[in-house]
């Protein structure tokens, strides 16, 4: 762990965005009244307190987050539906939240087991087979290896385990016999099921403060009430399906999640998270179908929403329907997965987030400024540049203050962009000593200050998945340790050419002088060329004195930096 544990935080409460506020209305067709004022019903739960506060979906406030077990957190989180390529509007929202696993893991000191489905038959899978003229289980097996890749590229852990919806079916349809035995949903002589929402009377509503009214439905509905929503569908002529008590079908959406969370996790579910366009109706029925299932008064704890990702001057979100998107593998040609992330983590996880190409460029800048300051923290510290007497003291005071003001940032909802600032102001302290005792080159060094500062702020990235070391190599890849061996060698060449092309003459007589100038004048044009071709090839030198220069590799992608910038 980078930081201890602290006592719990007791923040105020804060009313957050997620389409609604608590004591507000959701913004839907007309409804009736929830459950209970959200919060009132809730159940504390009893087992280790992390020292986080977490904004709850289900009371609408940050609560403490306790988990059963520290050294087993269950997690469960809504997978993809895989019928087409993942966009960045996916992206932000799974990056969100394992920057928190990351963190809860890391920081607070939890180990945490994650369960995600893959809905990998749905209406959209269906429908895109059939215009590809390819079998749905075929298209969804290409669309899961890709979005698994995806988030590899994006740096995402995987889950414990990803488990399939057609994997599952035996287990879901051992869940809806239950929920039918129980006398929660009923089944109809077209051979579907659906779950009769009346019989949870009261209870239905934990996670909105009104409950919006039911879509129309079309006359030939054999639902008993509108407001019921399906376990088991009848099948189609020619779609994909499954034997059941009720005659072959496919499960409904709700069921799917409800089933597999139970199936590895039972009664008791810590986290579940999600979008924020999950919380209704997905998650609402979810917990209906659960409580309902296991005769609990509280399933899932604490639910995690992630807000949108809008197009720039758009108020829609990114999404496949609005054909409004961009893909992963799209903006990865471009930009590295750091800079994405580090465009997640300036914004709170819970907020929505708008997306161009400003804001990209913005935190793909703040990265470069990092890398910067680190490298020129590392060439101070082996004496590559030139400085003076710094302000020892106030920097070790700085670093304390800014590892206090971290932790608490994070223990308080995750707050990544506070966190964030923090560390900003913390390099652009150091990097304000370097500049001011650069005037001055004579008294003490203070190396270990700067080392301790670069060795916080590399490890709180690499905590959030961020790596800032532009030389970092693979333990084993011999060839790019030969690559940076070379480059090394290369660099020593240089700085002794420049140093002897800018060695004061020893002549006295003025033209002397002169021919001594122009004579190596090629030598110093020639290291500027050879500077310039690195850069070309994605190699920035930085002569820090007429002795001393350090190189960093750039990322090939990203073509706004200079050479020697």
């Amino acid at each position: 762990m980078l930081w201890s544990r602290r006592r719990r935080l007791g923040s105020p409460l804060l009313r957050a965005a997620l389409g609604f506020r608590l004591g507000r209305r959701w913004c839907g067709p007309p409804g009736r009244a929830a459950c209970t004022e959200r919060g009132r019903a809730w159940l504390r739960p009893v087992g280790c307190d992390t020292g986080v506060q977490v904004y709850n979906s289900r009371t609408g406030r940050k609560d403490p987050l306790i988990v059963e077990r520290a050294d087993a957190v269950t997690w469960y989180s809504c997978g993809p539906t895989v019928y087409d390529h993942a966009h960045l509007g996916h992206a932000c929202s799974y990056v969100r939240f394992d920057i928190i696993r990351r963190i809860l893991t890391k920081v607070f000191g939890c180990s945490i087991v994650m369960v995600m489905n893959i809905t990998d038959v749905d209406d959209k899978i269906i429908a895109r087979a059939s215009s590809m003229d390819m079998s749905p289980v075929d298209l969804a097996r290409v669309y899961e290896e890709d979005f698994k890749q995806d988030m590899a590229a994006l740096k995402v852990l995987p889950p414990t385990m990803y488990l399939r919806v057609t994997e599952n079916v035996p287990q879901i349809i051992s869940f809806i016999e239950g929920l039918v035995a129980r006398g929660h949903a009923y089944s109809t002589a077209r051979g579907n099921v659906y779950f009769d929402l009346r019989s949870r009377g009261d209870k239905y509503g934990k996670l909105v403060a009104t409950v919006p009214g039911p879509a129309a439905e079309s006359g030939d509905s054999d639902k008993r009430h509108p407001s019921d929503f399906a376990l088991w569908k009848a099948a189609k002529p020619g779609e994909v399906s499954w034997a059941s008590p009720w005659g072959s079908g496919r499960p409904g959406w709700h069921i799917e999640c409800s089933a597999i969370a139970s199936a590895v996790f039972g009664s008791r579910l810590d986290v579940h998270s999600g979008g924020a366009d999950l919380i209704f109706p997905h998650h609402e029925n979810e917990i209906a179908q659960c409580e309902a299932f296991h005769r609990c008064a509280q399933w899932g704890n604490y639910f995690l929403h992630s807000g949108h990702l809008h197009v720039k001057g758009k108020e829609e979100k990114m999404s496949k329907s609005l054909k409004n998107y961009i893909t992963i593998k799209d903006f990865l040609r471009t930009n590295s997965p750091d800079v994405f992330r580090l465009f997640c983590l300036r914004s709170s996880y819970r907020s929505a987030v708008e997306y161009s190409d400003g804001t990209v460029l913005e935190a793909r800048h703040v990265l470069l400024h990092l890398a910067s300051a680190m490298e020129d923290a590392r060439a101070y510290m082996r004496g590559q540049l030139p400085c003076g007497t710094v302000e020892e003291n106030v920097l070790w005071a700085r670093l304390a203050s800014t590892k206090g003001a971290v932790e608490a940032a994070l223990a308080d909802d995750f707050n990544t962009p506070r966190a964030v600032d923090a560390i900003l102001d913390l390099v652009q302290h150091g990097n304000r000593q370097l500049r001011a005792a650069a005037e001055d080159a004579s008294g003490p060094r203070s190396p270990a200050v700067f080392g301790a500062i670069v060795t916080y702020v590399e490890q709180f990235f690499e905590t959030v998945g961020i790596s800032l070391s532009s030389q970092q190599y693979v333990p084993g890849d011999d060839g790019v340790a030969t690559l940076h061996s070379v480059v090394d060698k290369l660099v020593q060449f240089r700085t002794k050419v420049r140093q002897y092309a800018l060695a004061a003459p020893t002549a006295t007589e003025e033209e002397a002088r002169q021919q001594h100038i122009r004579e190596r004048r090629p030598l110093l044009e020639a290291c500027d060329a050879l500077r310039q071709d690195l850069t070309a090839h994605g190699i920035n030198i930085k002569d820090r004195s007429r002795a001393a220069s350090t190189w960093e590799l750039l990322d090939p992608r990203v073509k706004c930096q200079g050479p020697g910038s």
